[in-house]
């Protein structure tokens, strides 16, 4: 593995029987970038996802993911990465502080520095007073900042992102992609789904699944220009409907 890359997969599959749900895709991704994972559903992104996440796998190919081997190394990359889900994943019956403490508990954090931590990040956001407030009782935008906060406690060196701002108002959406920017600007690689092709446009690089392949991998300026769009809605829809008129 290069020295300044966080991801690195080659012919990487999985098969269920006949059914090839991640078909031999092949990508890099650098340290502190920021990497879109887009497709429609279905395309495989999920199932990719897991298998860099050391959840599911492989059926052939190979991988790194933070330096470790994604058939013999699962454990060492959990720990070495952060994983906010595309459904909420906070207890409504805790508060935040009780969040907090639950989840760093299972990185194997202290509770001081749990403390420590939690009061630096919730402060940054301006939520510094609220450590006691029962999630139940948050807006959504709220608990999605707080889920990315949680995903990245324990300073991993890749955070992955499921669909994050699903749901969420745009100004919500805006501040989010902030944090984005700040986790990445102080090193830490995010590899993020979406299905806002408009929030494709915030990453450093993307990747375009369309049936289990990878047919587009480049910036947004890159893969505006390989097919002749003004827009990332533009090259999604040449890729993943290529019957259908823009």
């Amino acid at each position: 593995m290069k020295e300044n890359i966080s991801i690195e997969v080659s012919n990487l599959s999985k098969h269920y029987g006949k059914f090839k749900a991640v078909d031999e895709i092949t990508f890099d991704v650098k340290k502190g970038e920021i990497f879109g994972f887009l497709g429609a559903n279905g395309a495989g992104k999920s199932t990719a996802m897991k298998m860099l996440c050391g959840l599911l796998g492989p059926t052939s190919g190979e991988g790194t993911v933070a330096g470790f081997d994604i058939y013999k190394q699962s454990e060492q990359i959990k720990k070495n990465i952060g994983y906010m889900s595309q459904k909420f994943s906070l207890y409504n019956d805790l508060t935040v502080l009780e969040n907090m403490i639950f989840y760093g508990g299972i990185y194997g954090l202290s509770r001081k520095y749990i403390k420590e931590k939690t009061t630096t990040l919730l402060k940054e956001l301006g939520f510094d007073d609220k450590l006691g407030t029962m999630v139940s009782s948050l807006p959504l935008g709220w608990k999605q900042k707080i889920s990315f906060t949680l995903a990245h406690i324990h300073n991993p060196a890749i955070v992955f992102l499921d669909e994050p701002t699903g749901g969420v108002d745009p100004v919500t959406r805006r501040d989010f992609w902030e944090m984005i920017y700040k986790a990445a600007e102080g090193g830490t690689t995010v590899f993020v789904t979406t299905h806002y092709m408009d929030e494709a446009e915030y990453c450093d690089r993307i990747s375009m699944m369309v049936d289990g392949q990878i047919h587009g991998l480049g910036s947004p300026a890159e893969l505006k220009k390989q097919f002749e769009s003004t827009n990332m809605d533009e090259v999604f829809i040449k890729l993943a409907r290529p019957n259908e008129k823009v």
